[in-house]
């Protein structure tokens, strides 16, 4: 079993701080509802990527608008961290789109649409045999 390393507990702290901070602390009137979906930090905790979804409408231009009002907090919201949690020297904020969530719906939706797909012919196959003259299993 593999230990819990320094790293990750570090991340989970910073996504952690970050949500709240993000939420409670940004006054910027075009930042929408941002949810930190995770957060990676490099070994030796100089740093920090943070990815960050986007509730609503995924359109390209208020995703980079997004991630360039995040990128000008970042200064502030590191100085927060800081306060918030004890390290001797506070990761370089990087913020990235996850996108893993958008192509999560769009597999699902596909999955949806194949299931419908294969119900309807197969309630037309048994419709097929029920007929008189029709194919019989």
């Amino acid at each position: 079993m593999r230990e819990f390393k320094r790293t990750d507990r570090v991340a989970d702290q910073l996504q952690k701080e970050l949500a709240v901070l993000i939420q409670r602390e940004v006054k910027d009137p075009r930042l929408g509802m941002v949810t930190v979906s995770g957060v990676t930090v490099s070994r030796d905790l100089g740093y920090a990527d943070i990815y960050v979804t986007l509730l609503g409408e995924q359109d390209p231009e208020r995703i980079k608008e997004n991630l360039k009002v995040l990128k000008r907090a970042a200064g502030f919201l590191r100085s927060q961290i800081a306060k918030r949690i004890k390290l001797r020297h506070v990761p370089e904020l990087r913020f990235h789109f996850d996108e893993s969530v958008v192509r999560g719906q769009q597999l699902s939706s596909l999955i949806d649409e194949a299931v419908s797909t294969d119900r309807a012919r197969q309630e037309q196959d048994d419709e097929g045999a029920d007929e008189p003259g029709g194919e019989t299993r």
